[in-house]
């Protein structure tokens, strides 16, 4: 800031005193103060925003860096399990084409080729007919308890 030395600050009271008057003095001399802490504290604002201002740049460069150092490391790695992937499929295309295919089983041929399930010839001669089931009254839904109870009473209370 400003070089005041005791010389200096002894001719600028002298003045004030002869301008300004020995009742008046002490009022300017708080008041020059209180301008004097103001101006102290807004030079340290200042000077502390701009701090802030540079530590946030050099933190915004930072991170810079580092998202492009991220990138480059994430590129390399995809391109080395990239070749990684081409090296194992071709691996695999050779493996597979190393082996023969075994000769077909004759018994697994047939047991493939056989009709299974509701329409085949087999399961349809084995069934009982539905009208059979009826006549000898075998139960296809079967009921719970409480289901024969409610049943039961309501054919009851008619």
């Amino acid at each position: 800031m400003i070089d005041l030395g005791v010389s200096k600050l002894a001719l600028i009271a002298v003045v004030a005193l002869v301008v300004v008057g020995p009742e008046r003095l002490p009022k300017v001399a708080r008041m020059a103060g209180n301008l004097f802490g103001r101006a102290q504290r807004y030079m340290a604002e200042v000077k502390s925003e701009v701090n802030r201002q540079m530590e946030v740049e050099e933190f915004k460069k930072f991170r810079e860096e580092t998202s492009a150092s991220f990138k480059e490391i994430e590129n390399s790695i995809s391109s080395t399990v990239q070749e990684a992937g081409t090296n194992l499929s071709d691996q695999a295309n050779i493996f597979e084409t190393s082996f023969e295919k075994p000769p077909l089983d004759e018994k697994e041929v047939l047991r493939k080729t056989r009709r299974q399930g509701r329409n085949s010839w087999g399961v349809r001669r084995a069934a009982r007919p539905v009208w059979f089931k009826r006549s000898a009254g075998i139960r296809t839904r079967v009921h719970s308890g409480a289901a024969r109870m409610k049943r039961f009473h309501h054919s009851a209370s008619k």
